[in-house]
């Protein structure tokens, strides 16, 4: 497979870095941000990415989307990346997109999703870090089951329409089988949400379950083999989230290697320095093998290869660590000032660092490849 998008994806790449950079530039996650916003994203902006298609891009056409891949998901996220905008297409249009494939529950909520109305909450993690383990209860209760426990990091938890929620309904936390998905409407008796604001002023929401009950219907999936829907659900958000940060660390570099030709010291543009230019050079060089990592487990993703899950693990790991260098190349060449609100660079590292955290952060992504070979 050729690692460069073909004619009909640079085109749509062409689309989307028009629309970002006009509808929701690096300016307005500050306008969000100063106003003291409260939902973390701007509910009009959604609803013209509904309009672009964008929501609906891997939703079949027979469901009314576009059924389109994850390599064309991924130009869309690298473009939000590099804009640094608010808005929940990873969770919402890509991974739970992904875990509601083949379900019940996608008749109910594609419709939603594709329109711009609706918007979805990973209640996954249950730790101050990303694991596989799955500790949260779901019992039997009636036709259904009740729910008890806690999530945390949940993006747009407090203002979703529907969180999709990984329980235990058998065994202990740390075994593979025995999890089973729901899809719990955001409304549901006995479920609160505090939201807290993370380093790069984004909105996330603890996720209070105190007996939550639904019916068997919101099952996604089988009961005791949610690993399946879940596999589907984490695959495609590491993915998304190394293709955003692929847009972070490409549009810090971009902001870098711009000062780079333009500030002056002792009369002489600071570029022209050749210890700069090697650090610019590396920087360069690991920002193109990320974006390769990225883009061959987009198309093992879209081809349905069972060499998909250790490509999706490189390159969530590779993009984490060449967005880290970009953001702290960046800051470093600007000066004292790349440490100031005034300039942009900053907002680059704090949304970098969020990033590189959710779904597994490169330690992570190391430890389960090293695991899968035997290690």
């Amino acid at each position: 497979m050729p690692l460069f998008l073909n004619d009909e994806q640079t085109m749509l790449r062409d689309t989307a870095k028009d629309f970002v950079a006009e509808h929701a530039p690096v300016s307005h996650m500050r306008a969000l941000r100063d106003a003291d916003d409260q939902t973390g994203f701007s509910r009009d902006l959604w609803k013209q990415f509904a309009e672009m298609g964008f929501t609906g891009m891997l939703i079949g056409e027979d469901q009314g989307g576009l059924g389109l891949g994850h390599v064309e998901a991924g130009v869309v996220l690298e473009e939000i990346g590099r804009n640094l905008s608010p808005s929940p297409f990873l969770s919402t249009a890509v991974a739970a997109v992904e875990a509601l494939k083949g379900s019940a529950q996608a008749e109910r909520w594609f419709p939603g999703i594709i329109a711009g109305d609706t918007v979805v909450g990973l209640a996954i993690d249950e730790g101050a870090k990303h694991r596989n383990a799955v500790g949260m209860k779901a019992e039997r209760s009636g036709n259904g089951f009740k729910l008890t426990g806690a999530k945390q990091f949940v993006t747009h938890g407090h203002v979703a329409d529907l969180l999709i929620v990984a329980a235990r309904t058998a065994g202990s936390a740390e075994d593979e089988d025995g999890v089973t998905l729901f899809a719990v409407p955001r409304d549901a008796a006995n479920l609160s949400a505090r939201a807290e604001r993370l380093t790069d002023a984004s909105l996330a929401a603890r996720i209070e379950f105190d007996g939550v009950e639904v019916d068997a219907d919101a099952v996604i999936g089988e009961v005791d083999a949610g690993r399946d829907p879940l596999g589907r659900l984490l695959r495609a958000g590491r993915t998304g989230a190394a293709a955003e940060m692929l847009g972070v660390g490409g549009g810090a570099m971009d902001m870098t290697l711009g000062y780079l030709k333009e500030r002056k010291q002792f009369g002489t543009v600071i570029g022209s320095y050749q210890a700069l230019q090697h650090r610019a050079a590396h920087l360069y060089s690991e920002m193109e093998v990320a974006r390769a990592a990225v883009l061959k487990a987009q198309q093992l993703l879209d081809l349905g290869d069972n060499r998909a899950e250790a490509a999706v693990s490189v390159a969530k790991a590779m993009t984490g660590i060449a967005t880290t260098l970009a953001v702290q190349e960046g800051v470093q060449m600007h000066g004292g000032i790349g440490m100031t609100d005034e300039y942009d660079i900053g907002f680059y590292m704090k949304r970098g660092r969020v990033l590189a955290e959710i779904f597994g952060d490169a330690n992570f992504h190391a430890d389960q490849l090293a695991r899968a070979a035997g290690y």
